[in-house]
């Protein structure tokens, strides 16, 4: 049986997130508790890793792709040190009102990283977000959408989307990322 493919949002999920401002360098990018440690198990229970961010501050003007690049680059050094593998990391950098096909909820990064890698099935793929947009892109596309409960703001309107919006679910609400292997492996049908 393939292994499926993990999709993460970055911000929440495996740094903290800069309340009223965007991760614009290295230093800035302060790994939640656990992720590094777990990144090898998550390795072992899924095919692909993949990370999906929207970055609208490239598209506010506050910091440049260059930059990210160089946050992204400390993000893979450190997981690679801490001996995991990140298959890759998928950007918007759009505005929020800018009509892109790619800032979650749409799904124009998960498209981007099926093209990069054909292996990618969307069948038992499962996605871990902190966001109702990330949640809502995993109902769209029928994914076990994770809810990573780190971002206390969107708690209300997450429990409203449940209840009013047809088809969106979550199936699972975790403290954090380093819950994800333990849960995975509990549920049926799952193993190392």
């Amino acid at each position: 049986m393939t292994k499926p493919t993990l999709f993460l949002d970055r911000d929440g999920v495996i740094n903290r997130r800069l309340p009223g401002d965007y991760v614009r360098e290295p230093a800035q990018f302060d790994f939640l508790p656990g992720v590094l440690a777990v990144w090898p198990r998550l390795n072992a229970l899924f095919q692909r890793i993949i990370i999906i961010t929207n970055q609208q501050g490239i598209g506010k003007g506050l910091m440049t792709e260059t930059d990210l690049r160089w946050v992204h680059a400390y993000l893979r050094a450190e997981v690679a040190a801490a001996g995991g593998r990140l298959d890759g990391i998928y950007t918007c950098p759009h505005l929020r009102a800018a009509a892109c096909a790619c800032r979650k909820p749409k799904d124009g990064l998960v498209r981007q990283a099926m093209a990069d890698f054909p292996d990618i099935q969307l069948a038992g793929a499962v996605l871990a977000g902190d966001s109702l947009s990330d949640l809502r892109l995993g109902a769209r596309l029928g994914l076990t959408n994770i809810w990573i409960t780190t971002k206390e703001e969107d708690f209300s309107s997450i429990r409203e989307a449940q209840k009013a919006e047809e088809g969106f679910y979550i199936s699972a609400a975790l403290p954090g990322l380093a819950a994800l292997p333990d849960w995975w492996l509990a549920q049926e049908g799952h193993s190392k």
